[in-house]
């Protein structure tokens, strides 16, 4: 995700999306284990956007943006 459509996003989205996000991480990481992913990229790209998604709900509960 881009960060200008997280930005745009309230607070209750941005959690919801956080936690489809983290179960999709979970389930690349049991079909990592499985040798069925093809694509390792994938679980790093996710957690780069768990990191976003978790520093804009930080800002927006702050109030900074």
């Amino acid at each position: 995700m881009k960060m200008k459509e997280i930005r745009e996003k309230t607070v209750p989205e941005l959690e919801s999306k956080l936690s489809e996000i983290k179960k999709s991480i979970l389930a690349l990481k049991f079909k990592k284990a499985t040798g069925q992913l093809e694509n390792v990229m994938a679980i790093h790209n996710l957690k780069k956007d768990v990191a976003r998604i978790e520093t804009v709900i930080r800002q927006k509960q702050k109030g900074l943006t």
